[in-house]
């Protein structure tokens, strides 16, 4: 029984976190993933699974959730006529290409190396999201040609690294090269399913020792359908609100929780 009982609690616990981030994903355009890698790894270490390759396990399954989630949180942009598809379409290759490095790095890394990589990354988002302005501009437009070049591939490359869609680092490059937000905001949905779908692929092939139960490769599936199922009712009802509300509060708020979720996660590493 107390078995049964922990996993009905960490089925309920995984569908609140997929809820949440479904919305956070579609109002905010950070990415579900900021909140779901983090989750996983409490809940994997907690169950007993933790080890050198549980962090594969948290990125690539958030990632996996992301290749279901995205086209729908797309096309619920494009609904309001929001998606730059022609950012969409040039930016992608580029991407594609940096999602893909980033896979054969992680498969190399372990956890508390991935451990620190997310925290330090999580920080430099909580701080955008905290201290950044509306007003901020780096470019009157997006670049193309030897800019565009660089910066997709980054984009592709980190957002891998931390399991995460293309809000979180695709958002800020599209605003601070002039695209207003809700525009940044919808085009970011389609950055992640270019990200997610190429490094699942890898992510299938990667060996994880201790994996929880029903683990292919380092995706694993019963949290994959849990949050895929919440995400997929509730990332159209964040699309819908970007569209209502001023994201500018909000944002903050959750600059602040996810500055305390990445310093717990590298105090925890740091402290062992």
């Amino acid at each position: 029984m107390p078995e049964l009982l922990q996993m009905i609690l960490s089925a309920l616990l995984l569908a609140a976190v997929g809820g949440f981030a479904g919305i956070l994903a579609g109002l905010l355009g950070v990415g579900g993933g900021i909140i779901l890698v983090p989750s996983f790894f409490y809940l994997f270490t907690h169950l007993g699974y933790g080890g050198p390759e549980i962090m594969q396990v948290c990125l690539a399954t958030s990632l996996a959730t992301i290749v279901v989630t995205s086209p729908r949180s797309l096309m619920a942009h494009n609904r309001k006529g929001a998606v730059d598809w022609s950012i969409l379409r040039t930016w992608a290759p580029g991407i594609v290409v940096g999602a893909i490095l980033g896979t054969l790095v992680v498969a190399q890394l372990r956890t508390p190396t991935l451990q620190a990589i997310f925290g330090g990354l999580a920080l430099l988002v909580a701080s955008y999201l905290g201290l950044g302005r509306s007003h901020w501009r780096i470019a009157a437009s997006m670049p193309t040609g030897a800019g565009r070049a660089v910066l997709s591939p980054l984009v592709g490359f980190f957002s891998v690294l931390m399991g995460i869609g293309g809000g979180s680092f695709g958002v800020p490059v599209m605003t601070l090269c002039g695209m207003p937000i809700h525009r940044a905001v919808a085009t970011a949905a389609g950055f992640g399913l270019t990200i997610a779908l190429p490094s699942v692929v890898g992510f299938l092939f990667v060996p994880v020792t201790n994996a929880p139960p029903m683990t292919i490769g380092a995706v694993n599936l019963p949290a994959f359908a849990i949050i895929s199922l919440m995400t997929l009712l509730t990332a159209p009802w964040g699309a819908r609100l970007s569209h209502w509300l001023s994201p500018g509060p909000l944002r903050k708020i959750f600059a602040l929780f996810l500055a305390a979720v990445a310093v717990n996660m590298l105090g925890k590493l740091w402290l062992g």
